[in-house]
């Protein structure tokens, strides 16, 4: 029988052997080993779990009114697929090159890693490459890029809790999704694009094979600066892929005679239409989702949006067109303005400094270019596929602004400049320094078809249709007149067009009104004084209906939030184009407001509609075929800001502008059209705003540093013909539509000199100003038949204007000289 003590002695016994003193020794040493990894490495791990919901960055995706793509926010570019969505090919070129046992392991090449390590130990370098696709999802998505061997410790931990996670196609899935492959190309559909210029599937082997090899170093293969070290790489794994069977030696052979075909490095398709509509559209998006991951889900740059806008290509094309030319009209003859911009040239890379100054030109077959070397009277330019030219003296002769020095004497190395072709040469062109912007809505939504904000959008960046803040002169009276209508007045209303004068103080005296051209016509019909723009008019009606009757109409109309000033009734109050069209188009649509909109819906990655809140489609709208029943309608929208039958009255009004006012160059144009030009002081202004039932749209012309256009410049001899030019174009093939009166108004005929009405004859259609026009006045308030002849003169007092008021116009009229 064994004895307690010698059982005790055991262990004692055990402990002096050698061998088990260092077994234990080395469990201890393991288990603290295991220990101090967990606490230094494995402790804080990132959660696998999140891979399975993960989102990667993908860009905001553009598109037309039309549905056709138009842009794309990004700073990676990335098109994501799903694993079935990727050709066979692509797969096995990727495994080829990466990881040819993938589908074998479970997240670690263990013969790699000790190899790796051996390496690293006799190199005495941190090891590098060796890992697995599975370590690289984990090493770009969870744990970094930083060279360490804790850091590979970490990516191997996390390989294999990957493995259990998700499955093979689902890490694979990540992989193409998300690597990077260069030129701004994340994931192999972007990577297509980038380097191709077409999608995955319309790529063949070699071009597979190609893309294959980008994950090592994507500018260590650049198909043109590396072409030899490019094709033997995609060589090697045309070999690989043939060595594991995934293809056929003859189809290897045949690939790797193929060249590697890459296209040179170009805007993406989804950002060939550029300019001041797109950025307005980014701006906003921003403004309400933020630009990147960290300000939530729907970032710009990264949320992976899908935007409708309601931007018309086409009119889009137009109104740039006509802008621009009408500001290179205004600007012909007064000389060369300068470079578009300078970059220094560092060696032969003039390529990179042009491309690097962002700027671009779309305005018929002008193009920039940067001047590279002078050689006696010529000069070589570069242009930014690489291609060069050159530019003689003779195409260069336009003098600088401002001097009669011919601007080719003034060029230098480095300058960008605006060029077109002439002959087998270039000629110098130049951007004109005045600028304005132009605005083109649908007045029943409140859309915004097209924006121009300047003569180009990399030059000039400010959108003066939405951020510049100028005079709009004398196009506010239709919203001054819109509140007399409002305030007992009508069409037909007598006003004299005499002297108006406010009484500023003892200290100033009296400041009298003045009309453009000057002195007064006597008693006329508010509707004469809005189709000659008479000033003393505007200004009597404004005192009569009330300062702050008038500037709560601007208000509700969001032109301006201004103070009771007789001068704000002239336009002195500083709005934006967008503001007037917007506001134009409540008249033309009844008074009702619609917020101006450059997008009409937001949708997540999912398809989910996310903005505009409280979204909702319109069942049925888009049936194929009429069920039989009701007609499907969407949701009204939008609020009435001005009684429906004033707003029509003003529409009314405002198309004798057209037929016998300041605007009479758009009559031949051969439809109903409603409108009002402007010029503000100095002048430095000049204004038109107007259009049909179905578009409206608005421009003002003018130097961002207000500065005098010439004596001879108003809204008429200027802006309007930008207008036509426009107009011309965009209304062709659109349907004539008149002005719908709402329910209520009453169309009489009256005599258009003195506003009474008139019995036994009818107006004279084919007359440029007839005797007798039809008017619409709103129930009972039309003039009647009278037994006696009523008279029309006009009290002559001048009325005085309260001493707490008087200071304010005072002070505007003094420093301005006046406003017509």
């Amino acid at each position: 029988m064994v004895s307690v003590a010698s059982l005790r002695s055991v262990p004692a016994r055990l402990w002096r052997r050698l061998p088990v003193r260092l077994l234990v020794y080395a469990a201890v040493l393991s288990v603290a080993a295991l220990g101090g990894l967990w606490l230094l490495v494995a402790r804080d791990l990132p959660s696998v779990d999140k891979l399975k919901a993960y989102q990667p960055p993908l860009p905001t995706n553009v598109r037309g009114i039309d549905g056709t793509p138009i842009y794309s926010y990004a700073r990676e570019r990335r098109v994501q697929l799903s694993f079935q969505e990727y050709p066979q090919l692509m797969i096995r070129a990727i495994l080829a090159a990466e990881d040819k046992t993938f589908f074998e392991h479970h997240g670690l090449d263990y013969p790699g890693l000790v190899r790796a390590a051996y390496q690293g130990v006799v190199s005495g370098s941190t090891p590098r490459g060796t890992s697995t696709i599975t370590q690289q999802v984990a090493k770009n998505l969870l744990v970094g890029n930083e060279v360490s061997y804790a850091r590979k410790l970490r990516e191997a931990i996390l390989a294999w809790k990957i493995e259990d996670a998700l499955t093979k196609e689902q890490i694979l899935e990540l992989y193409l999704n998300q690597i990077a492959l260069g030129r701004n190309a994340f994931g192999v559909e972007a990577a297509s694009h980038a380097y191709f210029d077409k999608e995955l599937d319309e790529l063949g082997l070699a071009q597979f094979a190609y893309l294959a090899i980008l994950p090592k170093g994507p500018s260590n293969y650049e198909p043109f600066r590396h072409t030899e070290r490019a094709l033997e790489r995609r060589n090697w794994v045309l070999g690989e892929m043939a060595r594991n069977g995934f293809i056929t030696p003859s189809q290897r052979d045949a690939a790797r005679a193929e060249p590697i075909g890459a296209v040179t490095r170009r805007t993406p398709k989804f950002e060939r239409v550029r300019g001041y509509f797109v950025e307005e559209v980014r701006r906003r998006l921003i403004q309400r989702f933020g630009e990147t991951d960290r300000d939530g889900p729907y970032s710009v740059y990264a949320g992976g949006l899908w935007v409708r806008t309601s931007l018309d290509k086409r009119l889009q094309e137009l109104a740039a067109e006509a802008l621009r030319d009408g500001l290179l009209r205004y600007e012909r003859g007064r000389g060369w303005s300068g470079p578009l911009g300078h970059a220094d040239i560092i060696g032969d890379n003039w390529q990179g400094a042009l491309l690097n100054t962002n700027i671009s030109l779309d305005y018929s077959d002008w193009r920039p270019a940067i001047a590279i070397t002078r050689a006696g009277d010529a000069w070589t330019i570069g242009f930014a596929d690489g291609s060069t030219g050159t530019m003689p003296r003779w195409a260069a002769q336009v003098p600088m602004r401002g001097t009669s020095t011919p601007a080719f004497g003034s060029i230098k190395a480095g300058d960008v400049l605006a060029v077109a072709p002439s002959g087998t040469d270039y000629a110098l062109r130049g951007v004109p320094r005045i600028s304005g912007g132009f605005v083109v809505q649908e007045p029943a939504t409140g859309r915004v078809l097209a924006m121009q904000g300047g003569f180009e959008s990399s030059i000039q960046s400010f959108n003066r249709a939405t951020q510049a803040q100028r005079q709009p002169g004398s196009t506010i009276k239709p919203i001054v007149y819109s509140a007399a209508l409002e305030h007992g007045m009508t069409p037909a209303s007598i006003i004299v067009d005499g002297p108006f004068c406010v009484y500023q103080g003892a200290r100033l005296g009296q400041k009298c009104f003045r009309n453009f051209s000057g002195g007064g016509a006597g008693p006329h019909t508010m509707r004469w004084g809005i189709e000659q723009s008479r000033n003393l008019m505007t200004v009597r009606a404004a005192a009569q209906t009330g300062m702050g009757n008038v500037v709560r109409l601007m208000k509700n109309l969001q032109i301006g939030d201004y103070q009771p000033y007789l001068s704000y009734s002239l336009g002195a109050g500083e709005t934006t184009v967008e503001k007037m069209v917007n506001a134009y188009g409540v008249l033309a649509n009844h008074g009702r407001w619609h917020d101006s909109s450059v997008v009409d819906l937001v949708q997540d990655r999912d398809g989910k509609v996310i903005w505009p809140d409280q979204w909702r489609a319109c069942n049925g709208c888009n049936m194929r075929e009429w069920n039989g029943r009701a007609m499907p309608r969407p949701a009204p929208r939008g609020r009435q800001v001005l009684d429906a039958m004033s707003a029509y009255q003003m529409v009314h009004i405002a198309e004798g502008v057209i037929q016998r006012g300041t605007a009479t160059a758009l009559n031949d144009l051969g439809r109903p059209i409603f409108g009002k030009t402007g010029t503000n002081s100095g002048p430095t202004d000049v204004w038109f705003i107007g259009g049909t039932p179905q578009m409206v749209g608005g421009l003002y012309m003018g130097y961002d540093t207000p500065r005098s256009l010439g004596g001879y410049a108003q809204g008429g001899t200027l802006a309007v013909p930008i207008f036509k030019a426009f107009a011309k174009k965009a209304w062709e093939g659109m349907e004539v539509l008149p002005f719908r009166a709402p329910k209520g108004i009453r169309m009489v005929r009256i005599d258009r000199g003195s506003g009474r009405p008139v019995y036994g004859t009818w107006p004279g259609f084919e007359e440029f100003k007839p005797a007798v026009i039809w008017e619409a006045f709103k129930p009972q308030s039309e003039a009647r038949r009278a037994r006696r002849v009523a008279t029309t003169a006009a009290p002559t007092a001048v009325p005085t204007a309260r001493a707490s008021q008087a200071p304010r116009d005072s002070e505007f009229l003094q420093r301005q000289g006046g406003i017509y």
